[in-house]
């Protein structure tokens, strides 16, 4: 029996299309590891240094207020507390026995460089335990100027406030017309750094102090 004619022909393209194309080389090994190679620098990444996100490193701000969330500090903000001291003391000024002058200590004025300046006052001095006001007023005025006297009368009180030591000082001074009656001029070495007699229509602009000078201007006649 003869084959139809073509048959096997179709039946040999078959096959031909099952096969592998003859121009198709088999991979060598160069082939495959630069394959391999590349393979490996597409996938290996870089370390790379990623970016805080915004605001990283700030202090955290409240939600509501906006401002940096804080602790509060534990410790107190007040200043320490100086303690308070009352001190009583008594003096005044001393008319000489001409009636025409008054009697004034002067110490040096520290804050002056030179230390050449002298604040002139009234003499005065602490009241001590048992004593009045005149009591102390007559001893202050003998330690303090070698000056002896007596009360003529009562020229009135002053009080202010003062820091020394760490503290605050609240001072009474207790001032007195006086007359001189004896006793010879010298300054306490310890207490006063000069003593001096002064017109007594000049007393008022030798003071030192503003509470003095209005004290003694306020007085009236001083002419004994």
């Amino acid at each position: 029996m003869t084959s139809a004619p073509g048959a096997g022909g179709e039946a040999k393209r078959k096959r031909r299309r099952r096969r592998r194309p003859s121009s198709a080389k088999p991979a060598t090994t160069a082939s495959i590891s630069s394959s391999t190679s590349a393979s490996e620098s597409t996938t290996t990444t870089p370390a790379t240094h990623t970016p805080k996100p915004e605001g990283a490193g700030k202090p955290r701000v409240g939600k509501r207020s906006g401002k940096p969330s804080s602790k509060p500090s534990s410790k107190p903000s007040s200043k320490p507390y100086a303690k308070r001291v009352d001190e009583v003391s008594a003096g005044g000024l001393v008319i000489d026995g001409t009636g025409t002058k008054g009697l004034l200590i002067g110490r040096r004025d520290l804050k002056d460089p030179t230390k050449e300046r002298l604040l002139w006052s009234l003499p005065k001095g602490h009241i001590e335990a048992g004593e009045t006001p005149e009591m102390a007023a007559i001893r202050e005025v003998a330690e303090e100027t070698g000056i002896h006297s007596e009360i003529s009368r009562a020229l009135g009180v002053i009080d202010f406030w003062f820091m020394a030591g760490g503290k605050r000082i609240h001072k009474t001074v207790h001032h007195y017309l006086f007359k001189e009656i004896g006793g010879v001029l010298q300054a306490q070495i310890e207490e006063v750094d000069e003593v001096g007699w002064f017109p007594l229509e000049e007393i008022v602009s030798m003071l030192a102090y503003p509470d003095e000078k209005k004290l003694i201007a306020k007085s009236g006649e001083l002419q004994q």
